[in-house]
């Protein structure tokens, strides 16, 4: 994958990508939104938006790694928090560096929304994948 988290233009990137290129003929892997249940079905860190992207991400990489990829393969991601508020983006930033340490980072989008499929999630994950 190609990132470009300096895009001339654009404001600076700080923990994505404004543009993600990926290789031709790459195979592309679609993850359904991840959450924050273990693999027991239970709600890993209520009420704590952090623990619940560590879940969500740490789900990610599973299924990632069942279609043969990894967080590196990752092209694109889309985050959804419930009540997203201004200071949730540091506690995002600072979770996403734990899985994707110092990139290359994919292109992102973050959104807030009302409410997710299941009471007492917080945050939803889903990501676009790319093997060469």
């Amino acid at each position: 994958m190609n990132s470009f988290p300096a895009t001339p233009g654009l404001h600076p990137a700080r923990g994505y990508s404004h543009v993600a290129v990926t290789p031709p003929g790459a195979r592309t892997i679609y993850i359904a939104g991840q959450i924050a249940l273990d693999a027991n079905d239970n709600l890993v860190g209520e009420g704590d938006l952090a623990a619940q992207l560590r879940q969500a991400l740490a789900n990610l990489q599973l299924a990632l790694g069942a279609a043969g990829a990894t967080l590196a393969d990752v092209v694109k991601l889309n985050t959804y928090v419930v009540a997203l508020e201004p200071s949730h983006r540091a506690i995002i930033r600072d979770v996403r560096a734990e899985f994707f340490g110092q990139g290359p980072y994919p292109a992102s989008t973050l959104v807030g929304v009302t409410a997710l499929a299941l009471p007492g999630l917080m945050v939803e994950v889903e990501a676009i994948a790319a093997l060469s």
